[in-house]
């Protein structure tokens, strides 16, 4: 069974995906804040992989995008600093999986995605733009949360 602990509503998850979850049969499947340390991201992939489960078509684009954004999330916001968390959220309905990835926000930077392959970053965003079928961001000033989608026939590019 997958686990079900859902953050306090202060947390930087969407309270609308939880919502939506409540109202439209689909089930959140877990929640997981961790430091905003790079050491930390191999929790987020695994937390991903257990929500999911082995079976689940969209597995290893689930967990490669998880890792890109949560890795993201520490390089390149306030996350990183002394105290600074990461959370993901895990929400699945019949036509699929939503994954959110909320940090502290930064002033400097917002997810940008880079095509050019001889750009020194945002190929993490380029990866995510290619292998989800949807994908978004919302920016407050509590931090950003960069979310992706997908469908329930999506399967990892072989």
């Amino acid at each position: 069974m997958a686990a079900s602990v859902l953050p306090p509503r202060s947390a930087r998850t969407s309270n609308a995906s939880q919502d939506l979850a409540a109202t439209t049969g689909a089930a959140v499947l877990g929640s997981l804040t961790i430091p905003g340390r790079p050491e930390h991201v191999r929790e987020a992939r695994a937390f991903v992989a257990k929500a999911l489960g082995e079976l689940h078509p969209g597995l290893d684009n689930a967990v490669l995008l998880t890792s890109e954004l949560v890795t993201n999330a520490v390089m390149h916001s306030r996350s990183r600093c002394d105290g600074g968390t990461v959370t993901v959220l895990v929400v699945e309905s019949v036509g699929g999986v939503r994954i959110e990835i909320a940090d502290e926000g930064s002033e400097l930077s917002s997810p940008v995605v880079r095509g050019d392959v001889y750009a020194s970053d945002g190929h993490g965003l380029y990866l995510v733009q290619t292998l989800a079928d949807q994908w978004g961001y919302l920016r407050d000033e509590g931090g950003t949360t960069v979310w992706f989608w997908l469908g329930a026939g999506t399967s990892a590019v072989s």
